[in-house]
């Protein structure tokens, strides 16, 4: 073969890319079934026929397909040519190195067990309401109310607590919504360390017209967009033009409430006013107490699409934020990409966001270092192996429920 030049060279041709047949069987099988489904939502809002639906409950928090003519494991859809849900599954075959790729260019070393970054540092938002409303430095909800004002972003699909009353009660029960206004965004503030798919406001966000939208969500919804990209999934990844990904090493199965924290403990959903997780479950109450649950007693309510997941440092989001640092008034924050930085920058400048270095507070950027790989110690060796890089190999780990990957 000549080369374009016509020098008279030659060159070798670029292997033609794999085409992509993957559909809701090998989905199915491979994430599923096995343990791998995070629960993140991304097949359901990708899936062009609307077959896919996702359970809610206390328990459930996965997707699950609707139609029955080829059993709940295959789809007619697939069969003829389908493939929107792999594509989109943040979890699917070799979802780290194509998300880092699409994003940086290259993948993630064994010496980056928190993933690829440009920066760390220390940040607080200035304005006193949103730092008093947010959790810990209160960064997500300033990012989310400057990049509305600024015109980044029309929306961000985020999360809120189900059924607030009137009289300040609530649920506690995290569930997926859109963020439109400063009101809205910070009416979703705070934590919940319950699980809530946000990428399921996706459709209502389309239906009130937004398409510039921003993810807010843990580590396995920020991979969602940038997968989707890199496989080349067409309109359901356009909206998305910001990431904002949240530091998690495990949620919580919504029974641990009455399960653990009342039929132990005597605290009520209804009565708690905030939480956070430093070392303990720390439950501040509308009567003023404060309680502190040692973590040890809630493994047992840990999701089940937790126990695998190796991601603990958001590492495809823009931004990844985190109460982690010494006190609870700074967020740890891990710019990663170019948009990251300028928007941080941009903060920054205007004063609305304090900074400092991350090494700052050294024993924050050691532990995230230390949740980091104990995270992606978790991910199974029979699934693909790129979220292992830099971890050993280990002898003895069981099989899948379901057929591993060929």
């Amino acid at each position: 073969m000549t080369d374009a030049q016509g020098t008279g060279g030659t060159t070798t041709a670029k292997p033609k890319a794999e085409r992509w047949t993957h559909q809701w069987k090998e989905l199915y099988a491979e994430v599923i079934t096995s343990g791998l489904c995070t629960g993140c939502a991304g097949c359901v809002i990708a899936c062009p026929h609307d077959v896919i639906g996702y359970d809610h409950e206390a328990g459930g928090y996965r997707p699950y397909h609707l139609e029955e003519e080829l059993g709940l494991d295959n789809c007619i859809h697939g069969e003829k040519g389908c493939t929107s849900c792999t594509r989109a599954c943040p979890r699917f075959r070799a979802w780290e190195p194509q998300a880092d790729e699409h994003l940086f260019a290259r993948v993630r070393r064994d010496d980056e067990p928190s993933g690829i970054y440009q920066d760390i540092m220390l940040t607080r938002a200035t304005d006193e309401m949103v730092h008093k409303m947010g959790q810990d430095g209160g960064l997500v909800s300033a990012i989310l109310i400057w990049a509305l004002e600024q015109g980044y972003i029309d929306a961000a699909l985020t999360s809120f607590v189900e059924g607030d009353g009137a009289d300040g009660t609530s649920s506690w029960k995290a569930v997926p919504g859109v963020a439109a206004t400063r009101d809205e965004v910070l009416r979703g503030a705070g934590s919940r360390y319950t699980y809530s798919a946000n990428t399921l406001a996706y459709d209502e966000a389309k239906e009130r017209g937004f398409e510039k939208l921003a993810m807010v969500g843990m580590s396995c919804q920020s991979s969602v967009a940038p997968t989707m990209w890199n496989r080349k999934i067409g309109k359901v990844g356009k909206p998305f033009v910001f990431n904002i990904g949240l530091l998690c090493s495990k949620t919580f199965d919504d029974s641990i409430f009455e399960e653990l924290f009342w039929t132990k403990y005597g605290l009520a959903k209804s009565e708690m006013v905030k939480m956070n997780i430093k070392g303990v479950f720390q439950i501040w109450m509308r009567d003023g107490s404060y309680h502190e649950v040692p973590l040890k007693e809630c493994h047992a309510w840990t999701r089940e699409g937790c126990n695998h997941c190796p991601d603990f440092a958001a590492e495809h989001a823009d931004i990844s934020t985190g109460g982690i640092g010494e006190n609870n008034d700074w967020t740890l924050t891990i710019v990663r990409t170019d948009l990251g930085r300028e928007i941080m920058s941009r903060m920054i400048d205007a004063g609305l966001v304090e900074a400092r270095p991350g090494d700052s507070d050294p024993g924050a950027i050691d532990l995230l270092r230390k949740l980091s790989i104990k995270s992606r110690e978790r991910w199974p060796e029979w699934a693909a192996p790129e979220a292992r890089l830099g971890l050993p190999t280990r002898k003895g780990q069981g099989e899948p429920a379901a057929a591993a990957p060929g």
